[in-house]
């Protein structure tokens, strides 16, 4: 992956991570993470993924419009997506499901400043 500094705009750390294989669009419904292609629809819980990496942005004209995107790999070789905003706009599914995964020690990006 690139230096985290040279990778400031969504949509290209989005582009890099889906040319590194992340291509699912991931979304959290009950407690679950799930795939968000029709054809072929999957369904993992925290203890079946790990959080890869993850990327926090700040708004260019709002500071208050803060945002992480998480890199997700899950046991079957699955890599995709999920992003949340932080405060007020937060994903509270998403935030969950997040700490849920980071406090089976999923996290590989721990202890990593």
């Amino acid at each position: 992956m690139q230096d985290k500094e040279e990778m400031t705009s969504l949509v290209t750390v989005e582009k890099k991570l889906n040319s590194e294989g992340y291509t699912h669009d991931f979304t959290v419904q009950e407690g679950r993470l799930y795939t968000m292609d029709n054809d072929s629809a999957r369904t993992f819980s925290p203890e079946e993924v790990t959080i890869v990496d993850y990327f926090r942005f700040e708004g260019e004209s709002n500071p208050d419009d803060m945002a992480i995107l998480y890199a997700i790999e899950a046991y079957d070789g699955t890599k995709g997506t999920i992003s949340s905003a932080y405060g007020t706009y937060a994903n509270e599914d998403v935030d969950q499901f997040i700490l849920n995964v980071e406090s089976l020690g999923k996290n590989l990006m721990k202890g990593k400043k």
